[in-house]
Parts: structure tokens; C-alpha cells; sequence
């Protein structure tokens, strides 16, 4: 927004080319197991852009102020992404032709990796993993209704380098040179959490010791007209209030982009780095609800146990708990379900609890949405501000929780859910602690501007 732009390709370039990888290891060396299935998970590293802003902090900023990013398309983009409003990103490819969800990849890449002030001659990228969860590939090159194919443009990408559903993955870990594990999961709006949690996972395995974790989203018009045949997309005379998870005139949700990048490292890692750290992954738990492919179960007792058991073994108890940054998507039914998740993990605890959906501002990211909303829980968490859910003028009495109406809070903030309730029946928890250490950690502000 505000903020200056960077050259994005020659920033990534040059963090990728100026720092040769560490050297392989010889084979009569015996690799040493760092294995500790009880270290702590940490995030060291973030990345992030949306509409609202094309980095972490400008991001941050319109989120803590209420500010939408969900806007009326001009001819243009309504011809490109087959929508009337939505909440699109403002990204440069590096080629013509590029996935616009890899640009944004290798962006918020780039940014979580000089947050974290990784330096790639300094660590092991045998050992330094790669997740970033699948995407719809590039297709411009399906034949034609004649059976003939699209010319290909010779200034072009060609489509055959980035048709593949882990293209963003490749790419990124390609860029950088991490030859640790490279995963990428779809799971529909989860997609995120997801490939955080199989991140976290790696390391907690001994597969890796530090990774780049995340997601993207660019809107594909095949998405945009199976949501229109859904009926779940939201309308509204003004595009800025058409996202209003939460309140009793509700419509649906509004397509978003945007992208979220996280270093994730073993604490043993990042203090022998000096590294500081945002957050604990304190837990992460994932549940399927078998109940159907679109529709959720009313009563949400899947939901329910899921965040009890992820409470469980981050060892926290309700009251611990200072905000949950729930799924929250606007439509009829997830919003109740969700609540009713929570109220039943909670019990009364629930009333005390700040909750918000910054799908009212951002709109719905589909497989970005769960990174890009994780992010903004551990910078809720650094800054101990709780962000708002806008557009909440009337609360859905089914609804029934705080769920922080218009204008965000100030609190100190020690722990925090993220949830995402996914098509499909993908249920996806993480517990985040905020590291608030003297050494190594991210001191409470006396005082936090507005």
C-alpha cells in the first residue's frame, strides 16, 4: 500500500545466488540424529500480502485499523478471475505468463527468509525443508473445443513448467536450493495449516532441522464459477461490507488472494542461529469430519474434539486461551457450526474468549487462507492486539460468542487457535504460545501504536 515496493526478482535472486548452499555431506560422514519429539517448534521467519497490503507489516497495519480489501472488479480483472467483486492481491510476475500464485510465493519467500535473517551459507540445506501447499496449475495449454492447442507466445513461461499442482513448491525450494523434504498437501481451505503442520512435522521427525512452510492464492475463474453454482459467494451494494462473518445478514464469502510464508525451526536451531522468535507451534491437530463433502455436521462434534485434544497437548486449559482466529467465512452454516465447535471445547470459558474472522476484510483466500490467518494470529500475539471482525452490525444470536465487533483490543496475549474448517471434512487446529524471553523472544511494547 504505503510501503515502498520492492524489486521482487532481484531480491529473491540475489538471496538465493549471493549465499552458496552448505556443501553435502561426504559419504563415510554418519549423519547425527537431532531427533527430540519434545523440543519446541518455533517460527523464527514471516511472510505476508494480501489486498490490503504487499508485505508483513502493511498487511498487519490495514488489518488492526479494519481496513477491507474487498473491492468492485474493473472490466478487465471481471474478465480474467469471472467475478463481480473480490479481494485481489497486487503482485508482479517475473515472466509473462507466470502463476500469479507463484509470484506471490516467491515473494512472501523471500520476506519470511530475510525476517528470519536466514543465511543460506550458514545452515545445512540438505537439512532445510520445503512445504507449500497445491495450487490450480497453469491451464492455458488444454486443447482447444477443435482439439488443436493454444499457440504458445514466444515471451511466455510455457505452461508445461508449471501445469503441476506442486509447481509453487518446486520453485521456491528450487530458488533458494533446500534440499530437505519438499511437501504439498490440498486440502481445500486447510491447504495452509496443512503444509505448516506436515513443516512442523519434518523437523519433529529429524527430517529436516528449519523450513519454509506456506501458501498461495490467485483466483481461477473454474473456482469462482463452481462457488457462483454454489450460490456461497457474497453480495452486497457495497463490495466493502459484502464479507460479514458472524452477523445475522450474512450472504456468503468473497474470493481473496494473498500469500503466507513462515520459517519454522527446532528451538536448538534458532538459538544456535540467534534467531528470534515470533511463536511456539505449541500444538497442531487434524481431524476429518465424515459427515459430507460441502455440508457440516450442525451439531460440530468433531469441531469440538478437535480443539480439545489440540488444548490438550499444548497443555493449555480454556482459560488460557486469550483469541481464537476462527474459519469464519461468512456463510450460514460455518459460522454456527464453528461457534458451536468452540462452545463446546470451551464450556463458559467461551464467553471470555475474543474471537474474529479476518475473512471480513480479506475475503476468502481457499488454500492461503489458513496460512495467511496464521500469520496474523502470531502478529495478534507479538503486538497483543486481537484484530476486529468488521462489518459485524448485527451478531447472529445462533452465534452467540464475542466475536470482536468493528474495532480490534489491546491485551496482553500469551496463547492462541487458529482454526480452519475446510470442504471436504478437512478440521485443522494449531495452538500458537507467544515467546516472550528477555533473550531471543519479542518483548511486549509499553505502548503499541494504533
Amino acid at each position: 500500500m504505503n510501503s515502498p515496493r520492492l524489486n521482487r526478482r532481484n531480491s529473491v535472486l540475489s538471496l538465493a545466488q549471493n549465499y552458496a548452499p552448505t556443501p553435502r555431506m561426504d559419504s563415510d560422514e554418519k549423519p547425527v540424529s537431532r531427533r527430540s519429539d519434545h523440543e519446541p517448534i518455533v517460527i523464527t521467519g514471516i511472510g505476508l500480502m494480501a489486498s490490503v497490503g504487499d508485505d508483513r507489516e502493511s498487511v498487519w497495519r490495514a488489518v488492526r485499523q479494519g481496513v477491507s480489501g474487498v473491492r468492485k472488479l474493473n472490466d478487465f480483472d471481471r474478465r480474467r478471475v469471472g467475478l463481480d467483486i473480490a479481494a485481489l492481491a497486487d503482485v508482479e510476475v517475473e515472466t509473462p505468463g507466470q502463476l500469479r500464485a507463484t509470484a506471490m510465493c516467491l515473494r512472501t519467500a523471500m520476506e519470511a527468509m530475510t525476517d528470519a535473517r536466514v543465511n543460506l551459507a550458514e545452515v545445512d540445506c540438505d537439512r532445510f525443508g520445503c512445504a507449500i501447499s497445491g495450487h490450480m496449475g497453469d491451464s492455458s495449454g488444454i486443447p482447444l473445443s477443435d482439439g488443436s492447442f493454444p499457440l504458445l507466445k514466444p515471451d511466455e513461461m510455457p505452461w508445461w513448467q508449471q501445469w503441476m499442482p506442486n509447481t509453487n513448491c518446486a520453485t521456491v525450494a528450487s530458488r533458494f536450493g533446500l534440499h530437505g523434504p519438499r511437501l504439498t498437501h490440498i486440502a481445500a481451505c486447510a491447504s495452509g495449516v496443512v503444509d505448516i503442520m506436515s513443516a512442523a512435522s519434518a523437523i519433529r521427525d529429524d527430517q529436516c532441522d528449519i523450513a519454509l512452510a506456506g501458501s498461495a492464492e490467485a483466483i481461477h475463474p473454474l473456482f469462482a464459477a463452481g462457488f457462483q453454482a454454489m450460490r456461497v459467494l457474497a453480495h452486497h451494494e457495497d463490495p466493502s461490507q459484502a464479507s460479514r462473518p458472524f452477523d445475522r445478514g450474512r450472504t456468503g464469502f468473497v474470493m481473496g488472494e494473498g500469500s503466507a510464508m513462515f520459517i519454522l525451526e527446532r528451538l536448538s536451531h534458532a538459538q544456535r542461529r540467534g534467531a528470534r522468535i515470533y511463536a511456539e507451534l505449541s500444538a497442531y491437530r487434524l481431524m476429518t469430519e465424515a459427515h459430507h463433502i460441502t455440508s457440516l455436521d450442525i451439531d460440530s462434534h468433531g469441531l469440538g474434539r478437535l480443539i480439545d485434544a489440540t488444548l490438550t497437548d499444548a497443555e493449555l486449559t480454556p482459560l488460557d486461551v486469550g483469541y481464537i482466529n476462527a474459519h469464519g467465512t461468512g456463510t450460514h452454516q460455518n459460522d454456527i457450526v464453528e461457534t458451536r465447535g468452540i462452545r463446546a471445547a470451551f464450556g463458559s470459558a467461551a464467553e471470555g474468549i475474543g474471537i474474529s474472522s479476518t475473512k471480513s476484510m480479506l475475503g476468502h483466500l481457499i488454500n492461503a487462507a489458513g496460512s495467511v490467518e496464521l500469520a496474523i494470529t502470531a502478529l495478534a500475539l507479538r503486538d497483543g492486539f486481537a484484530p476486529p471482525t468488521v462489518n459485524l452490525t448485527d451478531p447472529d444470536p445462533e452465534c452467540g460468542l464475542d466475536c470482536i465487533p468493528l474495532v480490534g483490543r489491546r491485551g496482553k496475549l500469551d496463547s492462541a487457535l487458529k482454526l480452519s474448517v475446510a470442504f471436504g471434512g478437512h478440521m485443522a487446529a494449531v495452538a500458537l504460545r507467544r515467546w516472550d524471553e528477555a533473550a531471543g523472544g519479542i518483548i511486549y511494547p509499553h505502548r503499541l501504536a494504533a
